[in-house]
């Protein structure tokens, strides 16, 4: 577990400055309507993810807000400003979390907005915190898929939401049946380089929130709403500033940006999907 997080956090030491000189301070696919041909600015169609999950679970308020995997607070303070809320990013990236500071005192929001390096699956919380918990594509780094959705609800006050955004692979309680022995070298290449240590179907998503205690869970495929990101990634890449920069910023995250295809080529088989989950404590 240790040298996973190890990893993790390396990884997005490394990344991190090169992704928000490229991209922004939102580590996470774009929205690209619902059947993903809306053509838009990248920032936009991120930002219009984050609007969509709040559609997607109705949720019209916070006050108390996690944010689980924060990168460098892209959510977080979109989330503080929006609500007008307190809102606490954790992240196991060292940089990320202090570049997340920097821009909370940037955006005149430290009163309400704190970072912090912790593990999501020992949350450094008291039961009962948040009545919000927000995981944006951050589940894919667990080890232990239950745990994680445990320590999520036990933060949670009563009738608190959890949304909850991730990478899985196809469900294989359908006729397509099990993985094959190439899905799963595929999905292990990916597992190496952006250091994850397994993903699971969106089904078994909400298998393990009912088992948590998650009540009126409401789950849905995104895929192809999302799919177009990575060809947009792989395109923004080419650009010879950003190649100076993976240079500069060392071998994990170049060997992160070789490995784009294998994401955009996932979606295209069907094998990877983007998967969102909804329920209240």
């Amino acid at each position: 577990m240790t040298s996973l997080n190890d990893g993790i956090a390396q990884f997005y030491d490394a990344s991190s400055q090169l992704w928000e000189q490229v991209w922004g301070e939102h580590m996470h696919h774009g929205y690209y309507g619902r059947g993903g041909t809306h053509k838009l600015n990248r920032r936009q169609a991120q930002i219009n993810l984050i609007e969509e999950l709040l559609s997607f679970a109705q949720i019209k308020t916070a006050s108390n807000i996690l944010d689980v995997g924060c990168g460098i607070g892209g959510s977080t303070l979109y989330l503080a400003e929006k609500f007008k809320a307190t809102a606490t990013g954790i992240t196991l990236s060292p940089v990320q979390a202090a570049r997340a500071d920097e821009r909370a005192k940037n955006a005149f929001l430290e009163g309400n907005v704190s970072f912090q390096v912790a593990d999501a699956l020992n949350l450094p919380f008291a039961a009962n915190s948040f009545d919000l918990v927000w995981s944006l594509e951050s589940g894919e780094h667990m080890a232990d898929k239950t745990r994680f959705l445990e320590e999520c609800y036990r933060v949670l006050k009563p009738d608190g939401l959890l949304i909850f955004a991730t990478w899985c692979h196809r469900p294989t309680n359908s006729l397509a049946g099990d993985l094959t022995a190439d899905e799963k070298r595929h999905l292990e290449e990916i597992y190496r380089v952006y250091y994850l240590p397994y993903v699971i179907s969106l089904p078994e998503y909400e298998a393990i929130a009912s088992n948590c205690g998650f009540k009126n869970i409401i789950a849905d495929d995104w895929s192809t709403a999302v799919a177009p990101f990575w060809d947009i990634v792989i395109e923004s890449a080419i650009d010879p500033k950003v190649i100076t920069g993976l240079l500069q910023s060392g071998w994990t995250t170049i060997q992160g940006a070789l490995a784009l295809g294998l994401m955009s080529q996932g979606y295209e088989r069907g094998l990877v999907r983007f998967g969102v989950l909804c329920g209240r404590k």
